[in-house]
């Protein structure tokens, strides 16, 4: 029996602005991801990208078309129920956005606090047991202006994933990391989605991490196009 898409978009515009001043940035977006799936997201810089990642994410409100993420429909959906959309999600951003008062173990235990269904025991335990997944079982108190790029990037992956989250967004997360870094990061995010079951779409320049996806999308002045043919690493 075919499941049903996480999320299936179907005819979907979007606008900027409004009135002499409103300017289209989504054309005719028609796109299914299915559970589990890692897609990348790939394109120039202005192709809308990080607004389709930012639409299927809640984060605004989409305009026209269908637009179903986790069986909700978020075209015209009102504040509260794009409130409770993002509740599934799981965000990676390239500025891990980090809050640099707390502790890596408090930056992780935010992710499960908007949830509310656990004792603060139970959060306690299950961010330092992430933190342990992500290689930073021995840097829990440590402060963000402690920690390098990449230990930086991993907090923010052990936050996003904490609370089992259907769906992962990710915005360019290996933009700020060294090719070393970066590398490791994504397959991190992988092998943690896959054990989790989750799906992830991930938006990125980076051609060093393209052969971790099950699929590539491409996307050029806000219409998903045919990914370029790019030349083998020499």
């Amino acid at each position: 029996m075919q499941s049903h898409p996480v999320i299936s978009v179907r005819n979907l515009n979007h606008y900027f602005g409004s009135g002499a001043l409103r300017k289209q940035a989504l054309f005719d977006i028609n796109l299914d991801i299915q559970a589990g799936e890692i897609i990348l997201m790939t394109g120039p810089s202005g192709s809308g990208k990080t607004t389709l990642l930012t639409l299927i994410g809640g984060l605004r409100a989409a305009h026209e078309g269908s637009l179903q993420v986790l069986g909700r429909e978020l075209v015209g959906a009102s504040a509260r129920q794009l409130t409770q959309a993002r509740r599934n999600n799981g965000y990676i951003f390239q500025a891990h956005n980090l809050h640099n008062s707390l502790t890596a173990l408090q930056n992780v235990r935010m992710g499960l606090e908007v949830h509310g269904d656990r004792t603060p025991a139970e959060m306690t335990h299950h961010a330092a047991a992430m933190l342990e997944a992500v290689g930073l079982g021995n840097r829990q108190n440590y402060y963000p202006g402690d920690l390098s790029g990449g230990q930086k990037q991993r907090v923010a992956i052990a936050r996003a994933l904490v609370s089992n989250p259907k769906l992962v967004l990710a915005d360019e997360p290996t933009a700020a990391l060294d090719s070393k870094s970066g590398r490791e990061v994504v397959s991190l995010m992988q092998t943690l989605a896959k054990e989790q079951g989750c799906t992830i779409l991930m938006v990125t320049h980076d051609n060093r991490i393209l052969d971790i996806a099950d699929r590539i999308v491409h996307m050029e002045d806000g219409q998903l196009a045919t990914p370029p043919v790019l030349a083998p690493a020499a």
